[in-house]
């Protein structure tokens, strides 16, 4: 058999083949029979030179023929298989649009989230950055710092998890006033929200972690008034306009004076409910003027500057505004419970 029937012979074949072929797979082992490197049409043009220099361009002319003959048949099916596979992928996609969509349940806030976020735009708005600092942090910071030393009385009221000596779960988010002192210089006006830690047993009223929220004023001048002023500003922008604070002497070892405060019973307007325990009052915070002592910790001067600090416990108020009897609702993730807010 001479190259041109050898030639006329893969023209044939590789029409065949092509046209019983199935898959891409298929038609790239099609390709590697015709035109690869071993090929049948490789072979054939190796042996080309046992060809007369009269014959050799004749049959070379043939073999380019037939190979972008094969080449363009081979582009064509591999389109003809990939419009075949979208058109069975679409056929398995359908989609009808008819069909009701499913209904998507959007979660929302968690109740302590809500509050948090309520507080932090008040106090925003009166100029206050929100400042955080270290869940696990050092004795100092959380103690020593603040005016309690190592045997102060105040350190068996805070049941602590200590994780060595000097370091422990912190207590309070106090911490965060000695930390800003030392990073910035007056005026300073901070909150400082964030989870604390203490070794309670769990109850209607108590657990082991929940969450409070620090501030902390200093700069030149600062006096009880404006203390006064501010929580009057929060309270009022939290409980409502009518709303009135009350002072009541207290001890705190950072802050010198200190008060307990109360709000009027933002459910009854003071005359005395189940909430308030007829009281007309609701205590909501403990506060004071910052002693000279966590000043000067702090790197600041209490020669010169003065400011106040105050805490809120954020599951405090949060039970108080949606009248709750029982803090561990906030933790359990009661699905029947969330949803109510």
């Amino acid at each position: 058999m001479n190259h041109k029937e050898q030639l006329e012979q893969i023209r044939a074949a590789a029409s065949e083949a092509l046209s019983e072929i199935g898959s891409l797979e298929e038609l790239d082992a099609a390709r590697v029979r015709f035109l690869g490197k071993k090929g049948e049409l490789t072979a054939v043009l190796k042996t080309m030179g046992s060809l007369s220099p009269e014959e050799r361009p004749a049959v070379g002319q043939a073999a380019n023929q037939i190979r972008e003959q094969i080449t363009a048949n081979i582009e064509a099916k591999k389109e003809e298989l990939k419009a075949k596979a979208q058109d069975a992928k679409l056929l398995t996609e359908t989609l009808d649009v008819t069909l009701p969509g499913e209904p998507v349940h959007i979660g929302h806030k968690h109740p302590l989230t809500s509050v948090l976020d309520e507080v932090k735009e008040i106090f925003l708005g009166m100029g206050y950055d929100i400042r955080q600092g270290p869940e696990v942090e050092w004795d100092y910071y959380n103690f020593e710092a603040l005016n309690i030393p190592k045997g102060h009385p105040a350190r068996d009221t805070q049941d602590t998890f200590y994780i060595t000596e000097n370091m422990l779960l912190r207590t309070q988010t106090s911490g965060c006033q000695i930390r800003v002192m030392e990073e910035q210089k007056p005026p300073i006006r901070i909150i400082a929200p964030g989870r604390v830690y203490r070794s309670d047993a769990v109850d209607a009223t108590h657990s082991p972690i929940f969450h409070q929220i620090e501030g902390m004023v200093v700069d030149e001048g600062v006096t009880m008034g404006d203390l006064v002023g501010t929580l009057t500003t929060f309270a009022q922008k939290f409980y409502g306009s009518k709303t009135k604070i009350r002072l009541r002497p207290h001890h705190f070892p950072f802050t010198e004076p200190s008060c307990e405060v109360d709000v009027s019973c933002f459910k009854c307007g003071g005359k005395g409910c189940s909430m308030c325990k007829n009281e007309g009052w609701i205590e909501i915070l403990g506060a004071g003027m910052v002693h000279p002592k966590v000043l000067e910790n702090g790197g600041i001067d209490p020669e010169k500057y003065s400011g106040f600090a105050f805490g809120l416990g954020l599951e405090r108020l949060t039970m108080f505004k949606y009248d709750l009897d029982d803090m561990r609702m906030l933790f359990e993730n009661d699905v029947r419970f969330l949803e109510q807010f």
